[in-house]
């Protein structure tokens, strides 16, 4: 009896989670922030989550958490009910880089995640002065050699994803230059407006005001290649600095246990919307981010290989767990 009993509960179990599914979803979603609204994170879920309300009808609440690194919305998150109705809204920061600047990470993306879609991936640019007598990445790294750990930057602070891509940028040219860490991005881009640092790497949104009034500009990208978003910069592969990648992307993300069937219908949902010209062209207006489709599986492997890229820089600038 019972082991013919078993395979009737499976069935029925089956079966739940199909209809489950199928009615998905029934009431509101509530998608978390790590971070205040405006903020590149805060962006990217309102137009993804707005885009998907206005072509499915789903709705939505995106709910801003921001504070403690991260760990609030995250963790917030990693204990909610696995059945679709608490998401994450997150970026680099709080995946690839604080399990390795944190010692105590209350949360685990492999024990506590599963990745639904990147929704969008962003270089970041190396900024200086107007004034400044570099134009170019070439010049800088040469400036950097010319007077080894003289020349300062800015970050929005120490194990920052700005800060770690600087650091891995100016060891991979094998030059040297001194951090100074701020309390958020845009005061880094600030100090650089204000010459109290000679450059700094930030996103295009906290770059672009002062861009227009021509206090900065851009020596290049972080990343290997040039950015279909800011084609006329300079990639770092381009100035002779090897391996450098760098760049900020938006991912959306389900508790463990998630039913697969509601992982894949949001990730249907999710590419169909960044598939849409309107809402790629939102996308580089707003951050210079480039929308992506990247699923489950390409996502996971980017998310661990830029965790121990990062470890690795922080193990050669000898930069120690908080």
């Amino acid at each position: 009896m019972k082991r013919a009993f078993l395979p009737l509960m499976l069935a029925a179990l089956f079966a739940m989670t199909a209809q489950a599914a199928d009615s998905y979803p029934n009431k509101p979603i509530r998608v978390l922030v790590p971070f205040a609204p405006g903020g590149v994170v805060d962006t990217s879920a309102r137009i993804l989550t707005n885009k998907i309300a206005e072509t499915k009808g789903w709705q939505f609440v995106v709910d801003n958490r921001p504070g403690a690194n991260g760990f609030i919305a995250v963790g917030t998150t990693a204990r909610a009910t696995a059945d679709g109705y608490t998401l994450l809204a997150a970026h680099t920061g709080e995946f690839s880089v604080n399990p390795m600047l944190f010692k105590n990470v209350p949360y685990d993306f492999d024990r506590d995640f599963t990745s639904i879609v990147m929704v969008s991936d962003a270089p970041m640019l190396v900024v200086v002065n107007s004034t400044s007598p570099f134009n170019n990445l070439k010049d800088l790294v040469a400036g950097m050699k010319a007077k080894p750990g003289q020349l300062t930057f800015g970050s929005p602070g120490t194990g920052s994803v700005n800060h770690m891509a600087t650091e891995w940028l100016v060891a991979a040219a094998g030059a040297k230059a001194l951090h100074v860490p701020y309390k958020g991005g845009a005061p880094a881009v600030s100090a650089v407006a204000g010459n109290e640092v000679v450059f700094t790497v930030a996103g295009l949104p906290g770059v672009l005001p002062h861009l227009q009034a021509k206090r900065v500009k851009v020596l290049g990208v972080t990343t290997a290649k040039r950015s279909p978003q800011v084609p006329d910069y300079m990639s770092a592969q381009e100035a002779g600095i090897p391996g450098v990648d760098a760049s900020i992307w938006v991912g959306l993300f389900a508790p463990k246990g998630t039913p697969k069937d509601i992982v894949a219908k949001l990730y249907k949902a999710s590419a169909e919307v960044l598939s849409m010209p309107d809402v790629k062209q939102r996308y580089a207006s707003v951050g210079g981010a480039e929308t992506t489709t990247m699923g489950t599986d390409p996502f996971n492997k980017r998310i661990s290989s830029e965790l121990e890229r990062y470890r690795k820089v922080a193990a050669q600038v000898g930069i120690q767990q908080q």
